[in-house]
């Protein structure tokens, strides 16, 4: 099973390196080398490693783990085809370590960027509608049920469109550089990640290639359906483009504007929602 998340992890880190070089290409920009990403983990993982004094020991290493513990735990949910109430839970406890992240050093940067994780929930606002309407079409929260419902039926991503793109603004959402990163803003230095150093940013790093893995990989298995794997990852590698077409043309939002954008497309999907509830037997 190692293997498999070692596969992720590198991937997800290539993911972000292609993310940084499309918007860098879309801003005429050169931008960083494609695997930069990589780099990054593998020199903080030869980089002196330390504990800031103002830090909480304990929470500080904790978190780390815990992040990759929980994606971890994610791929082997969506490679195992299970319920994605358990990949959604997942995602949402991601939201408590990152405020973990912020709040372990003790640094006022880390701390606003913890603050603003918890404001930045209303992006998970959309999971549970997303969910409810899964499940009017497909009866069921098993991703192998989803996936057997769309070799019948097409892929989700034609049947039910709006869902899709809530998904994909969850995705969104969480993806650097983009209209919702009011975590990572730069008047917060590098947010919540501002004082990990060393191994621990490396830990940090695994934890974002396995997180953008995941959540890429679910979508295409969601409204997409069984594909091959090779075919998956194209599909991913694509689905990520797109996203960061979206980053390099959209401003990033003010925390109240993000929470106000994120707030809207709730109320759209309840509508559209509660629509499919009437009218679907």
């Amino acid at each position: 099973m190692i293997e498999y998340l070692v596969f992720a992890a590198v991937f997800g880190l290539l993911l972000l390196g292609v993310h940084r070089k499309v918007i860098a290409r879309i801003q005429a920009r050169p931008g960083p080398p494609v695997w930069q990403e990589i780099l990054h983990a593998l020199k903080f993982s030869f980089k002196s490693t330390w504990v800031p004094r103002t830090a909480s020991a304990t929470l500080y290493v904790a978190v780390v783990l815990i992040g990759i513990g929980i994606w971890s735990a994610a791929l082997f949910v969506v490679l195992a085809g299970e319920s994605i109430l358990i990949l959604f839970a997942i995602y949402m406890l991601h939201k408590v370590v990152e405020h973990g992240y912020g709040l372990s050093s003790g640094s006022p940067y880390g701390k606003f960027g913890g603050v603003r994780s918890v404001i930045s929930a209303a992006s998970e606002i959309p999971l549970f509608v997303t969910i409810a309407a899964i499940y009017l079409f497909t009866g069921s929260l098993i991703l192998r049920d989803i996936t057997a419902y769309q070799g019948v039926h097409g892929p989700l991503l034609l049947v039910a469109p709006p869902v899709a793109i809530a998904m994909y603004i969850v995705i969104l959402s969480k993806m650097p550089y983009g209209p919702f990163s009011i975590v990572e803003s730069k008047e917060l230095v590098s947010g919540y990640k501002t004082e990990h150093f060393g191994v621990w940013r490396a830990g940090l790093a695994v934890t974002d290639g396995l997180k953008t893995f995941v959540l890429l990989y679910a979508f295409v298995a969601i409204f997409i359906g069984a594909v091959p794997f090779w075919a998956a990852l194209v599909i991913m590698t694509a689905v990520l483009i797109s996203l960061s077409f979206v980053c390099a043309i959209t401003p990033m939002l003010s925390p109240f504007d993000s929470v106000t954008v994120q707030g809207i497309i709730t109320g759209l999907m309840l509508v559209y929602v509660g629509c499919l509830w009437w009218v679907m037997p």
